[in-house]
């Protein structure tokens, strides 16, 4: 009786040790995953003090900005593009910005105005070019864009406004302050240039 007793008795601390140890080992497992997992979540996480108080920003994905980045991209290189004031260095200046958020098909399609007098023509009658972007239609997964703009021609004489419809595609390049977005026009070319009526 005393033996058996005894043997119970082991058994049942036994068990009992084994499922205390198998026990702690469930926590302090759960607890090394959940403390990983709120550091992870933590890195995702910035905190910004405007003076003595944090406030939390949180760390966007690339591709959720995308389209926004791109339609911004897209208008300011029409901007730097279109508007052109009677000014050779001036010009000079915002077509060479332009270059820099563009592949070589806008090279080409500066160059064939340069060859036309475009330009020659704005300085030589005092001409000041600008564009008003009308919309911009983006298609995220093929990265195409359709860009409607309105330009406007104002010279002492008259003003020509002329509807503008470009297209092209998007594309990802690094970062630089003189491609702030991170993005490259490709394939650009201008579908539609003609005189509105008044």
């Amino acid at each position: 009786m005393l033996i058996q007793s005894l043997e119970q008795k082991t058994r049942l601390a036994l068990t009992t040790v084994l499922l205390t140890v198998v026990g702690c080992s469930l926590i302090c497992g759960f607890t090394v995953w959940k403390a990983f997992s709120l550091v992870e979540n933590e890195r995702h996480q910035i905190y910004i003090l405007d003076g003595d108080i944090p406030f939390l920003a949180e760390r966007a994905n690339l591709e959720a900005n995308f389209e926004m980045e791109a339609k911004a991209h897209i208008q300011l290189f029409h901007h730097y593009f279109f508007n052109l004031p009677p000014d050779n260095d001036f010009i000079k200046w915002t077509l060479g910005r332009a270059m820099y958020m563009a592949d070589g098909t806008a090279l080409k399609q500066k160059q064939a105005m340069d060859e036309n007098g475009f330009y020659s023509d704005i300085i030589s009658s005092s001409a000041v070019c600008t564009i008003m972007c009308d919309s911009i239609n983006l298609d995220p997964s093929e990265r195409k864009f359709t860009y409607y703009g309105t330009q406007r021609i104002k010279r002492r004489t008259r003003t020509v406004n002329r509807s503008m419809i470009t297209t092209g595609l998007i594309e990802n390049v690094p970062r630089t302050s003189n491609n702030p977005h991170g993005l490259m026009i490709t394939n650009w070319k201008t579908i539609e240039n003609k005189d509105l009526p008044y």
